[in-house]
C-alpha cells in the first residue's frame, strides 16, 4: 500500500517520446514531486500475478534521483547490504552483494502507460521468477525497435516502467 502520496507540483501535461524515431511512448502525464513511497506486504500484492502495486499510478510520472539498472558494482559493507536498487531486491552475485552505479533521472511510468512497448526479441533482459526483474537492462523497445525502457514487473520485487534518459525525451504539448 501506498504510504504517502506526493503531491503533483506540475500540473502540465508531458508526453515521452522516443528519441530515435520521436514516436510517442506514453500518453500525456502529470509529474509528481517525488517518486511515492511504497510498503509493499505479501497481502498487497496480485493474486494471480504476484506483482506489487504499480510503484507510479496511471497518468503520472515522477524523476527517480538514484542510480537503477546496470551496471552494478560490489557494495563495500558486505555483512549489511542494501537493496540494489530503489525498491528493489538485494542482489548477491559471484562477488558479493552489488549496488546499482546506473543511469540517475530515469522516469518512472506506470507500466500501462507505455503499452505500446514490446518485450526485445528472445526475452533479452527479462529474466524473472513471474516477470522480468528489470535488473538486467533495458528490456523493452519502442514499435521501431529501438530499446527505450526497463520494465521490473517480477513476483519479489517492485512493479515500475523506467524510461532511459537518454533514449527517451520529453515533450509538453
Amino acid at each position: 500500500m501506498r504510504s504517502s502520496s506526493p503531491e503533483n507540483y506540475n500540473e502540465e501535461m508531458t508526453v515521452f517520446l522516443c528519441s530515435k524515431c520521436g514516436t510517442a511512448i506514453t500518453p500525456e502525464l502529470v509529474e509528481l514531486a517525488a517518486v511515492p513511497d511504497l510498503s509493499i506486504g505479501e497481502r498487497d500484492r496480485d493474486k494471480e500475478t504476484r506483482r506489487a502495486p504499480s510503484t507510479i499510478p496511471r497518468g503520472r510520472y515522477a524523476i527517480e534521483p538514484e542510480p537503477w539498472g546496470p551496471p552494478y558494482v560490489v557494495q563495500e559493507d558486505q555483512e549489511n547490504p542494501k537493496p540494489a536498487q530503489p525498491r528493489g531486491p538485494r542482489v548477491c552475485r559471484e562477488e558479493g552483494f552489488v549496488i546499482s552505479a546506473g543511469s540517475r533521472q530515469t522516469v518512472l511510468v506506470h507500466p500501462d502507460d507505455a503499452a505500446g512497448l514490446q518485450p526485445l526479441p528472445n526475452g533479452k533482459n527479462s529474466t524473472g521468477c513471474c516477470g522480468p526483474a528489470g535488473d538486467e537492462g533495458l528490456n523493452r523497445a519502442c514499435p521501431c525497435g529501438a530499446p527505450v525502457a526497463t520494465l521490473a514487473a517480477d513476483c519479489f520485487g517492485p512493479y515500475e516502467l523506467h524510461l532511459d534518459p537518454v533514449r527517451t525525451y520529453a515533450f509538453s504539448p
